[in-house]
């Protein structure tokens, strides 16, 4: 009996496949093989195996397999194996890469003023009290300093104090959350955006927005942490 090793099964038709099963069992009904030399020819049998034949049957094992091959060619697909794609399988993500880059947005950096401005916009409504320093009553500095420790970081306690800290900045280039000192350096507020500034105004007055204009401030400062 001859050698050979078992293949996937492919993609044939199964009328093509019986066909060429059926020829090669009808091959080896009419006689029994002569022994199997060491140059052996091969019949390649799409989904079925390899089988080595004796060397003397080379010119028909040759016609047959160039007939297989052109079977394979003209029939779509014939030459797929079991599991194998007919298109080309959409690339794995890499290690570490999420499969859903949209679904899970990076995060966004906070920097400390937004903290901090997020922190007061939570207390709008709440009294102004001279020299309170929070969490329920604030005057304009206590205010600034209790945002900014919701946001780690330490600021002075008075509005003079408060306006060396950080980094100046020019009011074209404020930025929500810096520090804002008007009043001749006597009051001190969180810019909001779009030209507004969140402050503790007063006495009775409450927590609230106020619109900030550039001849009132004397001097802004940023924290970058």
């Amino acid at each position: 009996m001859g050698r050979h090793s078992l293949q996937r099964e492919s993609r044939l038709p199964n009328s093509v496949k019986g066909a060429i099963v059926m020829g090669a069992m009808a091959a080896t009904t009419t006689g029994a093989f002569p022994a199997i030399t060491a140059a052996a020819a091969t019949v390649d049998i799409p989904g079925i195996g390899n089988f080595d034949v004796p060397d003397q049957f080379a010119p028909q094992v040759q016609q047959f397999n160039e007939t297989v091959k052109n079977v394979q060619n003209a029939v779509p697909g014939a030459g797929l194996q079991v599991g194998q794609p007919a298109n080309p399988a959409p690339l794995l993500p890499q290690v570490g890469q999420s499969p859903f880059p949209n679904l899970f947005p990076a995060p966004v950096h906070q920097t400390a003023g937004d903290v901090a401005l997020q922190a007061a916009q939570t207390k709008i409504g709440s009294e102004y009290v001279w020299g309170a320093t929070g969490p329920y009553s604030f005057d304009c500095s206590g205010l600034v300093q209790w945002a900014y420790k919701q946001a780690g970081v330490n600021v002075p306690r008075t509005s003079f104090e408060q306006s060396n800290v950080g980094m100046p900045v020019a009011y074209q280039d404020l930025q929500p959350g810096d520090i804002v000192i008007t009043n001749g350096g006597g009051h001190a507020g969180i810019y909001a955006g779009d030209g507004k500034m969140l402050n503790a105004p007063q006495s009775g007055e409450t927590v609230s927005y106020a619109t900030l204009r550039p001849s009132e401030v004397v001097t802004a400062r940023r924290i970058n942490a």
